[in-house]
C-alpha cells in the first residue's frame, strides 16, 4: 500500500467529516470518518483485483452491490437536495424528506456506503478486508444512531414518528 496515498486520503477524509458536520456540532460526522476510511483503505487494497476472474460469484455479487449503491447513492442525495431545502450544504435539511427511497429506509445514503464497502470488500475478501468490511458496517450504525438523536431534536416527534414507520438501512428488514 502507498503511504502517501493513505496519508493524503485520511487527511482529506478527516477535513471533509470536520467541515461538513463536527463543526457545526453534528458529532454523526466522527463515527462516519471511519466508514469513508474504512472504504477507502478497502479501494486502495483491492484495487489490483478489481476486474479479476470478472464472472465469479464474488465479483458479480460485488458489482451488483457497487450498483446498487450508486443507485441509492445517487437517489438519496438528489431527493435530499431537491426537497430537503438544504441551507448551505446538504447537512443542514430543513424539511424531513418522507418519500421515494425515504419512504422505506431513513438512511439510502448510509445504505448506499454500507453497499458500496461490502461491494469493494467482495472484489477479495481477505482477512484484512473482512475486518474493514465490519468497520464500516459498525461505524455506519453508531453514525445512524447518533444522527437519529440529532434529527429527533431538529424535528421533534414527526422524526420520531418517521422513525417507527420506516427501517434504517434496509427495506422492510433492518
Amino acid at each position: 500500500m502507498n503511504y502517501t496515498t493513505l496519508i493524503t486520503g485520511t487527511i482529506l477524509i478527516a477535513l471533509f467529516s470536520w467541515y461538513y458536520s463536527v463543526k457545526y456540532g453534528r458529532y454523526h460526522g466522527i463515527p462516519r470518518f471511519f466508514s469513508f476510511e474504512s472504504i477507502f483503505i478497502l479501494v486502495v487494497l483491492n484495487l489490483k483485483t478489481w476486474f479479476h476472474n470478472p464472472f465469479s460469484t464474488l465479483q458479480l455479487a460485488s458489482w451488483i452491490c457497487l450498483i446498487s449503491s450508486a443507485y441509492m447513492g445517487i437517489t438519496g442525495f438528489l431527493l435530499l437536495w431537491k426537497r430537503g431545502n438544504p441551507i448551505k450544504n446538504l447537512e443542514n435539511t430543513t424539511v424531513l424528506v418522507r418519500s421515494n427511497l425515504y419512504r422505506f429506509i431513513r438512511h439510502p445514503l448510509y445504505s448506499s456506503l454500507l453497499l458500496i464497502g461490502t461491494g469493494v470488500m467482495l472484489k477479495y475478501p481477505a482477512p484484512l478486508q473482512i475486518a474493514l468490511g465490519m468497520v464500516n458496517i459498525i461505524a455506519l450504525y453508531f453514525t445512524a444512531k447518533i444522527e437519529e438523536k440529532e434529527l429527533i431534536e431538529k424535528f421533534g416527534d414527526e422524526y420520531s414518528e418517521y422513525m417507527k414507520e420506516t427501517k434504517m438501512f434496509i427495506p422492510f428488514v433492518i
